[in-house]
């Protein structure tokens, strides 16, 4: 028997080749795992109106953590478009898979390192490394929404917020909503998580990213609780900085910053521009963690144009691996990984189109896997 069951999602587009690759390095690496593939993705929204089955919940709940490629989201008009006939019409509604999968298994904490290989052709600016800390589960990606908004919802967020009336002069159906919804709870476990990932890697700082002076209540709490939670940290120095300033001074100085601290959306946006620092979404991966479980993936999308043409970066999706496998307590062989994939850029030989190379998603791999040998 396996010493780890991992459930294997592939996904749809370029995840099936990127998943592929990671595979070559995990069994390089005799990493011992029994891989239980799940459904997921656009085929099986088109087909069956849902695009996480319950048999793949089935999966993700009989297994010890996931390793999850890629998949396509569309927006409400088009994902109703492409349903097959016999669903259309049903009230189905399309939601992301990997949101569903983080909100009901409380996979809270979305780690992002972004951290810059020595010689990437790519890199902003050598020895750039910051880890990205995004709530998970709440904020303005909770799937709170509504178009149009119910005629009850209307009158009483008026009631008690007078700045609705402007907008309950409009038809209904002209009018959408999405809410940010944030909990004391959720704020504090994952700034608590960004604290002690400082801590255990001796970081000197934790920056939060919000906006505060505009967004006074969810950001107020937010805040709250920085300062609350950073009183049990005294040997770590903290500081608070709004979302759009915080784009310019990380362009500005990327190495004064550490690990950043962030609510749902606002985590997503500054850990693109996190990853684009050390080389763009094909060096970008992140787990999606909670207490007992966790999701990793690269945060690249599904890439359509690029499906079955073996061409895309699988660095992410290595890297991703490698995560995993540090997660599962294989701390030596996640060291060997990244050795090895640093080894790869370094040398330069293997580049994917977009390290301005040739190399096929499936050579980078084989180059990985030899550079194990080497280190």
């Amino acid at each position: 028997m396996a010493k780890f069951k991992v459930a294997w999602l592939p996904g749809d587009g370029v995840g099936v080749d990127v998943m592929n690759a990671s595979r070559k390095i995990l069994e390089a690496v005799h990493f011992d795992a029994e891989y239980v593939h799940g459904d997921i993705g656009w085929e099986f929204w088109c087909k069956e109106g849902n695009p996480l089955p319950e048999r793949t919940h089935k999966v993700l709940k009989e297994t010890d953590c996931a390793l999850f490629g890629a998949i396509t989201s569309k927006s409400k008009t088009d994902s109703e478009k492409e349903l097959a006939p016999e669903l259309k019409g049903k009230g189905l509604i399309y939601f992301s898979p990997i949101v569903t999968m983080r909100q009901t298994f409380d996979l809270y904490s979305c780690v992002r390192p972004c951290r810059a290989f020595p010689s990437n052709p790519l890199n902003y600016k050598e020895g750039i490394d910051i880890t990205v800390y995004r709530e998970n589960t709440e904020g303005l990606y909770a799937g709170v929404e509504f178009c149009p908004i119910p005629e009850e919802v209307r009158t009483a967020i008026e009631k008690n917020n007078k700045k609705m009336a402007r907008f309950n002069k409009f038809p209904a159906e002209d009018v959408a909503m999405s809410t940010r919804i944030m909990t004391r709870q959720g704020c504090e476990r994952i700034i608590r998580k960004a604290f002690e990932f400082a801590r255990a890697n001796k970081k000197p700082s934790v920056t939060l990213v919000e906006k505060p002076n505009v967004l006074r209540e969810t950001g107020g709490l937010m805040l709250a609780v920085m300062k609350k939670v950073a009183t049990e940290f005294p040997d770590i120095s903290w500081s608070e900085g709004n979302i759009d300033a915080m784009c310019m001074w990380l362009l500005k100085n990327p190495d004064k910053y550490h690990v950043l601290v962030a609510e749902n959306m606002f985590g997503d946006i500054i850990s693109d521009l996190c990853a684009q620092l050390v080389g763009g979404l094909g060096f970008a991966y992140s787990g999606n963690i909670g207490d007992k479980y966790a999701i990793f993936e690269p945060t690249h999308g599904s890439a359509p144009k690029y499906t079955g043409q073996n061409k895309v970066n699988p660095l992410a999706t290595i890297l991703a691996a490698m995560m995993m496998v540090d997660w599962l307590g294989e701390k030596e062989m996640a060291k060997k990984i990244y050795a090895a994939v640093a080894l790869v850029i370094k040398e330069g030989t293997a580049r994917t189109y977009d390290m301005g190379g040739n190399t096929t998603t499936s050579g980078m791999a084989d180059a990985v896997v030899n550079a194990l040998r080497r280190v």
